[in-house]
């Protein structure tokens, strides 16, 4: 199967650099309505059987032209939502706040998957829920599936599910809004990244490493 994972549009949030992860969240500002309104174009020419969006507004903001223009119904999951700040949240931006979210997410691709986000989900709860939708797609038995989630959600799913993506390459490489991270394989033989932000690294060799995560860039959800 081919996944297309999709990181929603600009909210006001991502703007002034907010942690921001509670449900339902904002909108999107203007530029995020001309991001979501561009993805139809954008993906053009590829195939989707099936559209996923979280339980968060912004994605399903974010999935309302791409579902108009194919003719899709949109299916929400919760499992999709963005990593949770827990006692974080708040909607802090300051750096202290921003910096441990951080490394506990990416510390759970490293295998630290019982260390807990303060105040709220620890690895094995948050990845694996993003497991069970994904499984809930490939069970469907399509070709092709999209889904419109959040940054930190992609970065990390993807590095501890890839086999060509590592740490150090999800973390030194952010996705800005309406990015897209395309993989393909199942959840039994694993996944392998094809493209990030439209870059082509389905050759690149990213193993997987243990140590400690390098200093990610830009807001998370």
């Amino acid at each position: 199967m081919r996944l297309i994972l999709i990181r929603h549009g600009q909210t006001p949030s991502n703007v002034a650099f907010l942690l921001d992860t509670a449900v339902p969240g904002p909108g999107l500002t203007d530029l995020g309505e001309k991001q979501a309104a561009a993805l139809p174009q954008t993906l053009a020419d590829v195939d989707i059987d099936l559209l996923y969006v979280s339980t968060l507004t912004r994605t399903q903001l974010t999935a309302a032209p791409l579902a108009a223009a194919r003719g899709l119904e949109v299916v929400v999951r919760d499992g999709i939502r963005e990593l949770e700040a827990g006692d974080l949240e708040m909607m802090r931006g300051d750096t202290e706040a921003a910096r441990t979210y951080f490394t506990t997410a990416f510390a759970w691709v490293a295998g630290d998957t019982a260390l807990r986000m303060p105040g709220g989900e620890n690895g094995i709860e948050a990845l694996g829920r993003f497991d069970a939708v994904v499984a809930e797609a490939a069970a469907t038995g399509v070709g092709s599936v999209a889904m419109v989630s959040h940054g930190a959600a992609i970065r990390v799913w993807t590095a501890a599910r890839a086999h060509n993506v590592d740490m150090s390459f999800a973390t030194e490489h952010r996705l800005d809004n309406t990015d897209i991270v395309i993989l393909e394989g199942s959840p039994e033989e694993g996944w392998t990244a094809l493209s990030w932000a439209g870059t082509d690294i389905g050759g690149a060799a990213h193993a997987r490493e243990s140590g400690p995560a390098g200093q990610p860039l830009g807001p998370p959800a």
